[in-house]
């Protein structure tokens, strides 16, 4: 982060034997400090009871150990907190999203402070990209997260990589997170409960299918190359036969089912001529699609459909053998739903996406 020293929170247990064994330390002491780090979750060396303290003081000295800072926490009244954050000294802030539902604890984590790719409907691409996040930044949000439900006697059960940024723009910080996050010797969580959500780079695609055997899920949007280009010009460089290719791949790597994220613009996508359409390109691959209302915010030019109109799209598509449930975003109020994050504090939540929002000091 704002130091030179490498991050204890991007380390993985193979990093930490490979520092011990440096340290002319026996095996023991490797496995010690993971089952801190990554069971119990230290922020210091100094919560770790059973180090010596040479080692400890060493941990301190060679390691940074510092998290994102919180700048400020939105709750909102269904069960979402959104967090604003900052690295070090940096002034480029980044938000991430808690999910509170009955029977799981989701977290929705940002990868980029902004994003390259400029899809209409999304008001992270109105800001611009300004940096990737690095390993230990994903991963601190996710602990800082975890310190947060804790309390509430929750954990964090599901991740889900569609905040901020593109994920796999930022591919071996965001694979490495991953990493990290599912292996049995660090964080422990189900490698189908961590999902990468990409609006479809399809070298990466590739890339993570080979790496990682992670949930996989596609901004798709658009059933036809003209519709998806104009809202997402991504696809003007990865259309959509060359898209579904890789996801077949994916598919035949990892034996996951994909997601399918398809949010309904009023009277640009929600026809049921687009529903047939996406059924017939969805053809051959098992898939499951959540159908999303367009979260309204200032500045765009798109509306959120009537419910006849979504209602009937979902039933074509479930009578064709596709579960499409209609996803109501949670977090509305503090502008924390899908399209809406832009890094935003309470003053100005209400205000278009500007670079500055990303830049404010509190």
């Amino acid at each position: 982060m704002s130091t030179t020293l490498p991050n204890a929170m991007e380390l993985s247990k193979e990093d930490w034997l490979q520092h011990s064994q440096a340290k002319g330390l026996p095996k023991f002491r490797a496995n010690q400090i993971c089952e801190w780090i990554f069971d119990k979750k230290i922020s210091t060396p100094t919560e770790a009871s059973n180090l010596p303290g040479a080692i400890k003081s060493s941990l301190i000295q060679d390691f940074s150990w510092e998290k994102p800072k919180v700048i400020s926490r939105l709750d909102s009244e269904d069960g979402a907190s959104k967090l604003l954050l900052r690295s070090g000294e940096r002034l480029q802030t980044y938000e991430a999203v808690i999910l509170r539902y009955e029977n799981r604890t989701s977290l929705c984590v940002s990868s980029q402070v902004g994003c390259k790719l400029a899809c209409t409907f999304c008001q992270t691409g109105k800001l611009g990209f300004f940096r990737n996040l690095n390993t230990a930044e994903i991963i601190g949000q996710y602990r800082i997260a975890e310190d947060i439900v804790r309390s509430e006697g929750r954990r964090i059960s599901h991740i889900v990589f569609m905040g901020m940024g593109e994920p796999l723009d930022n591919f071996t910080a965001v694979s490495k997170a991953v990493k990290l996050l599912t292996s049995a010797d660090g964080y422990g969580l189900s490698q189908r409960r961590v999902t990468v959500s990409t609006s479809g780079l399809v070298p990466q695609i590739k890339q993570l299918g080979v790496e990682n055997k992670c949930a996989l899920a596609i901004s798709l949007h658009a059933p036809t190359d003209e519709l998806r280009s104009k809202l997402m010009p991504i696809n003007r460089k990865y259309p959509l036969a060359t898209l579904k290719q890789a996801l077949c791949e994916y598919q035949a790597q990892t034996g996951q089912v994909i997601t399918i994220e398809y949010i309904l613009l009023e009277e640009q996508n929600d026809s049921l001529k687009e529903a047939k359409q996406l059924v017939k390109y969805l053809h051959g691959l098992r898939a499951k699609i959540n159908l999303i209302p367009f979260n309204t915010h200032p500045g765009s030019p798109f509306l959120r459909p009537q419910i006849k109109r979504m209602e009937s799209f979902q039933k074509y598509l479930s009578t064709r053998g596709y579960p499409a449930p209609i996803r109501y975003s949670k977090g509305l109020g503090v502008s924390a739903a899908c399209g809406q994050l832009a890094a935003k504090s309470q003053h100005n939540l209400d205000s278009k996406p500007q670079r500055q929002n990303v830049l404010h000091a509190q």
